[in-house]
């Protein structure tokens, strides 16, 4: 246990920082309720830098820091091949994909990505918007609750506290700053917490390895232990390819690419593409190097709290860190579980009250914009009250929720999303059959234990649901109006929208 002047540094410094979190959330509230665009994308008036560091850490979770380093401690150098994939899939995201959705987006009045697929493809009976909000809902709810679930780890292995009351304070932290100052705050408190993750991740596996003797005799002390732990290429193809398909769900989960939906001006993605590539480079190889570090100071995992490789990060951390650094390294943890948490409640909770409540339950009726927020609202209060019974019912490894949520939603999202920017033959019928399919393997992938040894089960999900968008489309006919919804993704995102051209439905 800790000391308790040095447990009251620590616990001093994470208080200040939750503070300006609520100070943030209350700054943001009055300007998130104006409409449901303002509470869901900032009324498309975020600045470049902001949307670039928010993109990337609302991707990263508890995942990365816990779940990276925990599997870095296991398997050494190779574990940099599970952030390469992500890391060049969002860098082509930011720079070829985001500019035609942002632009699309603005011209059809979309907030949500079930808006843009509705507007895309003219969904009239409401069946392609109602299947992409369960799938997202479904998905978001089990991402939600493995944050939840890291959220506690962290406060166990840093102040002591059980598991479940950690849990218990990372949701209400959470669900506060979210319902005050929805997207704002969110993407506010973001680019702080990208400041905490960054700092983390950088200074702790640079004092680590020093304090060890530096980088060469760290080197060879792990290469005399297991040679391959200090190998990146030692990995199996299967393993190597599970890893690096990683990326494929970062254009299939809505978190990220709403982001670029509400960035200001979409000519600046390029620019933001330089930050956040930068960025998701120096935090992968902080978090790989944070485990290989830990290996030389708890070569056993049984000296880890309750001998889990995904309590190492906060146990390094108390080992070498100041306790007002250490204070930051546990805010940077929830730093990664806050930024990816509070994008997800907002984007399950517009699938409810956007996509099924104002679209299709009171199609054609005018909502007014203060119950659309009052009730967007109450849904983040509903959803953080769902994580929390599934974080209970499944308490398991937050890097086993994050992969199974991010390959449904990358898999059933990714394909027919890139296919509806960018292939002027995608059908309704076919994007069904993309969402349908992704989604179905992913669940019979995982749940099948001879399939799940063999591959991660988002790469077989995103190929067959790739493949049957791409048939079912072949045999079935696109929109009479395609040629003009492609062409209002290259429009400038200052043009308005012809008078003839139709709202989604």
């Amino acid at each position: 246990m800790m000391g308790e002047a040095y447990g009251g540094y620590a616990v001093a410094a994470f208080l200040g920082y939750l503070v300006l979190l609520l100070a943030i959330g209350v700054l943001s509230s009055r300007f998130s309720s104006e409409g449901i665009s303002e509470f869901f994308v900032g009324g498309r008036r975020m600045n470049h830098f902001v949307v670039a560091l928010s993109a990337v850490v609302s991707g990263r979770s508890a995942w990365l820091l816990l779940g990276v380093t925990g599997m870095a401690y296991a398997m050494g150098a190779s574990a940099l091949w599970a952030v390469s994939g992500y890391t060049v899939a969002e860098l082509f995201l930011f720079l070829f994909y985001a500019a035609r959705l942002r632009r699309f987006s603005e011209t059809y009045d979309c907030i949500t990505l079930p808006d843009f697929f509705a507007a895309r493809f003219g969904d009239e009976d409401g069946r392609l918007r109602l299947t992409l909000a369960v799938i997202i809902i479904v998905f978001m709810v089990v991402y939600v609750a493995s944050q939840f679930v890291g959220g506690g780890k962290a406060m166990s292995a840093s102040f002591g506290m059980s598991q479940w009351v950690g849990v218990l304070v990372t949701a209400a932290i959470v669900l506060s700053y979210t319902i005050l100052g929805g997207f704002l705050a969110v993407s506010l408190t973001d680019t702080l917490q990208a400041a905490f993750i960054m700092l983390g991740l950088v200074v702790l596996p640079a004092l680590a390895i020093t304090h060890a003797g530096g980088w060469g005799p760290v080197m060879d002390q792990l290469g005399t232990w297991d040679p391959a732990f200090v190998d990146p290429v030692s990995l199996g193809f299967g393993a190597w390819l599970g890893f690096v398909g990683i990326g494929l769900g970062s254009p299939g989960n809505p978190h990220i690419l709403v982001r670029y939906m509400s960035i200001r001006d979409p000519d600046q993605l390029k620019w933001a593409a330089a930050v956040g590539t930068s960025w998701n480079v120096v935090m992968g190889a902080g978090a790989v190097l944070v485990g290989m570090a830990g290996r030389i100071y708890f070569p056993d995992v049984g000296q880890l709290l309750a001998g889990d490789t995904e309590n190492l990060y906060p146990m390094l951390a108390r080992t070498h860190l100041h306790p007002l650094l250490f204070g930051v390294v546990v805010a940077s943890i929830f730093a990664a579980i806050m930024s990816t948490a509070d994008s997800q409640l907002l984007v399950a909770a517009s699938a409810v009250v956007r996509d099924v409540y104002q679209r299709v339950l009171r199609k054609g009726e005018d909502v007014s914009q203060e119950r659309l927020v009052l009730y967007s609202r109450a849904m983040v209060a509903i959803l953080v009250g769902v994580a929390l019974v599934l974080g209970w019912l499944a308490q398991s490894l937050v890097f086993w929720l994050v992969l199974f949520a991010w390959a449904g939603l990358g898999a059933a999202l990714g394909p027919t999303s890139i296919l509806a920017l960018f292939w002027r033959g995608t059908t309704r019928a076919g994007v069904l059959a993309g969402l349908v399919t992704g989604t179905v393997v992913t669940f019979v992938w995982n749940l099948t234990p001879a399939l799940d040894a063999m591959l991660y089960e988002l790469i077989p999900a995103f190929v067959l649901s790739l493949a049957a968008t791409v048939v079912v489309s072949r045999v079935t006919r696109p929109p009479p109006d395609a040629d003009r919804l492609m062409a209002a993704m290259g429009r400038p995102a200052s043009r308005p929208a012809d008078p003839g051209e139709p709202l989604p439905p």
